[in-house]
């Protein structure tokens, strides 16, 4: 699995496909969001999308925070991984997340993410899920991802 993560950092011009392909096999932490649907990705942005089911949820039944900031983690890092500059390893400085209102069970959210500056060491990206029928905004994320080349 480690030989695949190296190979997808190195192959530039990412597309959907291959990170859809890499959440079907990986044995990592990512296999939790299996479910994930890339929607688009392109310079900077990506959109994706989820069904909350049960194992995403919490006691309440609606999707869990800690799942919340693992969406914005990785959708993030998608967006960044689309750039030229962003696919290289990175890691994870400072995750912000706002939650708004929870996401309940059998609603699809909508994760959009899009970079707001890519700097030499440091990438800045910004968050929003919204329930996919009513776009109403359900949390906010800030990512800043410090670039390891």
């Amino acid at each position: 699995m480690a030989m695949f993560t190296r190979r997808l950092f190195s192959m530039g011009n990412l597309t959907a496909e291959h990170f859809e392909s890499y959440l079907r096999i990986t044995k990592n932490f990512e296999q939790n969001l299996k479910k994930l649907k890339i929607i688009s990705l392109e310079e900077g942005k990506c959109i994706a999308e989820m069904k909350v089911e049960q194992e995403h949820t919490n006691i309440l039944g609606t999707l869990h925070g800690g799942f919340t900031a693992s969406l914005i983690d990785v959708v993030s890092s998608y967006g960044l991984n689309s750039l030229e500059r962003g696919n290289v390893p990175h890691v994870s400085v400072n995750l912000n997340v706002r939650y708004i209102k929870g996401a309940e069970l059998g609603k699809t959210v909508v994760i959009e993410s899009e970079m707001v500056k890519c700097g030499r060491n440091l990438a800045f990206l910004e968050v929003t899920i919204k329930d996919k029928i009513s776009g109403e905004i359900l949390a906010k994320g800030d990512h800043t991802k410090y670039l390891m080349k």
